[in-house]
């Protein structure tokens, strides 16, 4: 004997409903008054992964050095950007030369950071070729 699923209808949304793909804002009230952060995902992308490690674990110190939680460092995929040029300006088109850039990643979250973790972190100075990108969630 089959079984046959039925999915059930959704109630019809009105206009004073969010949309279904709302975000709760990134600043909370804490108990005390004061606002507290959710957290902060740094993406940290390099060319050189010994240069990429360095960053992080500079980073994570920081973080750990002001009693914050941190999650990671989580490895992202590596993009690799491949490009094929002729070896010969004018007669041979079957020589060819392909190079490619190897752009590693890194994500990082820092739960509930507190104003000194974020001051430290911008006064970071990091080594040329490492790119950051901080979010508040």
């Amino acid at each position: 004997m089959a079984v046959a699923l039925v999915k059930p209808k959704a109630a019809p949304r009105t206009a004073a409903q969010k949309p279904r793909g709302a975000r709760k804002p990134a600043v909370k009230k804490a108990a005390g008054g004061g606002l507290e952060m959710g957290k902060l995902r740094i993406r940290i992308s390099a060319y050189e992964n010994k240069v990429l490690d360095a960053s992080v674990k500079q980073i994570m110190d920081t973080a750990l050095r002001y009693d914050a939680t941190v999650r990671g460092p989580v490895p992202l995929p590596t993009g690799i950007k491949r490009y094929t040029v002729n070896r010969a300006s004018f007669i041979d088109k079957n020589s060819r030369e392909q190079f490619e850039m190897r752009i590693h990643k890194r994500l990082l979250d820092i739960l509930n950071p507190n104003p000194k973790i974020v001051e430290s972190l911008t006064n970071l100075s990091l080594p040329s070729g490492v790119h950051i990108d901080v979010k508040m969630m």
